[in-house]
């Protein structure tokens, strides 16, 4: 069941024998996506870094000594899932569609943290919605929108388009390259996404 407001989120929990440790946001996707691919259950992941491992407090230099004691944390935790040229792929933290420059960018955040910026104030990776943002900017609008990200007050912002959806639809006038989790996943102009709640358990 996905979180409710004002609930508290995450319980004591170190991660299972059969879990699997992994590093990066990239590395967690190609866990998931191997899972889904192959019909099976997505295991336990213990995450030791990545944007969503931050947005869920992780702690620098716990290793995974901390992932196995009495101080590890187990959330429950949704998964994006998106159709690009009629194959599925799935990301754990964050789906990228944009130009070079950053001037026209589709984000679909799971996670509130992209590197350092605070990309999704409001996006939680277990609320049932992906925090979507269609950013159409002049370069001097971008400028101004790059000073105030990493703080994550750059919304709201009449230049981005910002929606909070479990599923969604976008076409762009042109293709653009689509990457997930910092994974280049192809060059699109459809993509149809949606999360799946509740679909996998991290230890941080």
């Amino acid at each position: 069941m996905t979180i409710e407001k004002g609930s508290p989120y995450g319980a004591p929990g170190t991660l299972p024998a059969d879990g699997v440790v992994v590093r990066s946001d990239e590395s967690a996707r190609q866990v998931v996506e191997a899972a889904r691919r192959a019909g099976e259950p997505i295991p336990p992941l213990g995450l030791l870094g990545g944007d969503l491992w931050r947005t869920l407090g992780g702690h620098p230099g716990g290793g995974e000594e901390r992932l196995r004691s009495g101080d590890a944390v187990t959330f429950p935790v949704d998964v994006g899932a998106v159709l690009i040229d009629g194959r599925l792929h799935w990301f754990v933290a964050h789906l990228m569609a944009r130009n070079q420059w950053w001037t026209q960018a589709f984000v679909a955040m799971n996670a509130q943290w992209y590197e350092r910026w605070n990309l999704g104030p409001r996006a939680h990776p277990n609320d049932g919605l992906l925090d979507t943002f269609d950013a159409r900017l002049r370069p001097t609008e971008l400028l101004k929108v790059r000073s105030r990200v990493r703080m994550g007050a750059h919304l709201p912002h009449p230049g981005i388009k910002e929606r909070r959806t479990a599923s969604i639809q976008v076409q762009f006038e042109r293709p653009r390259d689509v990457v997930l989790d910092g994974t280049w996943a192809g060059r699109a102009r459809n993509l149809s996404m949606r999360i799946e709640p509740d679909a996998m358990q991290v230890v941080v």
